[in-house]
């Protein structure tokens, strides 16, 4: 009697990942179409030997898009976004794999791996000159107004210059990196009579002054461990007359009166004299002919 045996495989097993849990560090300024996770690390196993099909899932709100796998039948994930530190520092992905292609009326077994990804900031910015706002709500572009300042003529400040809108300061926007900005003055120093502190940004005074023309200034920060990464700012030094007396009112105090029920903008006229607008003048001996 010969007695034939037919054995069936039944699918009574899930696909098992190697590594379920798997972080990768990402840099921002990786190229779209890297991959990112080979897919001999993520390629899942099943003992009744299915072909298995792959899915994949962002769990963070704000990061779908960013990353993908090749094909439903091959894990290996790559970047198809550029990403941007400011965005968001971190994603976790899901990759689920079926022994079933999703929606299958069979009944289907399925893994699930996690990957975390991190990103790090990358030196993709140059420095910015501060204070600056943002452009759009832009927080990656960030302009700055031009500085401005005084100085007396025939007369050498020995202390740094004072400045509008504040002191010349500028930082790494990439600021997980900080490098360090270097300073220098690269247009419009004529007769070298200014000096930038390349370490602080402090500008300073080397002489004198006997001209009343203005001086535009160009000044330049720049990382130190990268010159093509810089930027320029303006800085306008006004040369003028040194003020050493306050102005004055002529006369004092000043008297007027007015008609009940004027219209608005009416002249106010001088006390005992209803004929004579009422008026307030100063003077100053520093300028005596104005």
């Amino acid at each position: 009697l010969e007695i034939l045996v037919t054995i069936l495989n039944e699918n009574d097993n899930d696909p098992q990942f190697q590594q379920p849990n798997l972080t990768r560090i990402v840099r921002e300024d990786t190229e779209v179409n890297a991959t990112i996770v080979a897919r001999e690390d993520l390629s899942a196993t099943d003992a009744d030997l299915d072909i298995i099909y792959y899915e994949l899932t962002a769990t963070v709100q704000g990061t779908d898009g960013y990353f993908a796998i090749k094909g439903v039948n091959n894990p290996e994930i790559y970047l198809q976004k550029a990403l941007d530190y400011d965005k968001f520092q971190s994603t976790r992905l899901l990759l689920y794999a079926r022994d079933r292609p999703v929606g299958s009326p069979d009944p289907t077994r399925t893994a699930t791996a996690t990957i975390t990804i991190m990103i790090t900031q990358a030196d993709t910015r140059a420095p910015w000159f501060l204070p600056c706002a943002f452009l759009h709500s832009d927080t990656s572009v960030c302009i700055s107004s031009p500085y401005s300042g005084r100085v007396n003529i025939s007369e050498l400040a020995v202390e740094p210059l004072v400045l509008r809108p504040g002191p010349i300061h500028a930082i790494d926007p990439d600021y997980t990196i900080n490098e360090k900005i270097v300073y220098s003055i690269v247009g419009g120093n004529t007769d070298e009579v200014f000096s930038v502190d390349a370490d602080t940004g402090n500008l300073t005074m080397n002489k004198i002054v006997t001209s009343p023309d203005s001086f535009l200034l160009q000044v330049m920060a720049t990382q130190a461990n990268n010159v093509r990464k810089y930027s320029v700012a303006t800085v306008e030094i006004k040369v003028i007359n040194k003020s050493l007396y306050p102005p004055h009112f002529e006369r004092g105090p000043y008297n007027g009166t007015v008609v009940v029920g004027l219209a608005p903008r009416s002249f106010v006229f001088q006390a005992g004299h209803p004929s004579t607008p009422l008026t307030i003048t100063a003077a100053d001996e520093d300028f005596p002919d104005v």
